[in-house]
């Protein structure tokens, strides 16, 4: 690994670790207001400053943390294993089964992405679970063409040849020779989608169809601060700057992953 990478690493490691237990970073409630400290600036009791509700901006971030990787990460698993069985389904079922679901896939696709996040949200209700799935739908296409094209390419390597000649069952081929070897360029393509779901997770949040209220969450707490600007900076630029830094650190790590996978570096 490049040593210019080890601080991203490190940052994404922090991450998770601060999703997983915010209490290691701080003792303080996310949810207590207190209406006698609204919008205080950055100081020694509030590291962050306070947002319009008197709530502790540091302790927000910490905290938010979890909810805002979580839909993205949730929106990257439900793709990945969504598209990785289409993707293989279409490959390996026969050439009726590949036009159509390569055919649905050429239908999502042609719907805009944020329009089909909205429908699903539409239909099942804002929530977090509600936007990990809608943004999910929107990514399984491209997951399941890099998973077809990767078990179209291994269906004639020799080994699976060999296997298919031993008398494995098509199943037993797939499982064992093909999934593993079509593993590094779906999982390299789910890092570098992580980051903008991320994105669209907190863009989600931000229109308010995310984590209900008062939950912190980095995109609804940028909402919240669009009718104080003026009076106030730091409950905008704190959480921007969260999702500024999670959203580099995951596309460095991913980018070079991918490289790694496409063989150019050693």
């Amino acid at each position: 690994m490049p040593r210019s990478l080890w601080p991203w690493t490190a940052v994404l490691v922090l991450l998770a670790v601060m999703a997983a237990v915010p209490s290691l970073f701080t003792g303080i409630d996310p949810d207590a207001a207190d209406l006698n400290a609204p919008l205080r600036p950055p100081s020694a009791e509030h590291w962050l400053g306070t947002d319009q509700n008197g709530r502790d901006l540091y302790a927000r971030i910490v905290y938010g943390a979890r909810p805002s990787l979580l839909i993205g990460t949730g929106a990257v698993l439900l793709a990945l294993a969504a598209g990785v069985v289409i993707g293989v389904a279409a490959a390996q079922l026969g050439r009726v089964a590949d036009q159509v679901l390569s055919r649905s896939l050429d239908v999502v696709l042609s719907v805009p992405g944020l329009l089909l996040v909205f429908l699903v949200v539409a239909v099942l209700g804002p929530g977090s679970g509600t936007a990990a799935v809608g943004l999910a739908v929107v990514s399984t296409p491209g997951f399941a063409r890099v998973a077809r094209s990767e078990v179209i390419r291994l269906r004639s390597a020799q080994y699976v040849e060999a296997a298919h000649g031993f008398g494995w069952s098509r199943a037993q081929v797939v499982a064992r020779h093909v999934l593993p070897n079509a593993a590094g360029p779906v999982l390299a393509l789910a890092t570098v989608s992580l980051g903008a779901m991320i994105v669209a997770s907190s863009s989600l949040s931000f229109v308010g169809l995310g984590p209900r209220p008062p939950t912190a969450e980095w995109g609804a707490m940028l909402s919240d601060s669009r009718e104080f600007l003026a009076l106030a900076w730091w409950p905008a630029v704190f959480p921007g700057v969260a999702i500024t830094v999670a959203v580099l650190a995951v596309t460095f790590v991913g980018q070079h992953l991918n490289r790694h996978v496409e063989g150019r570096l050693s």
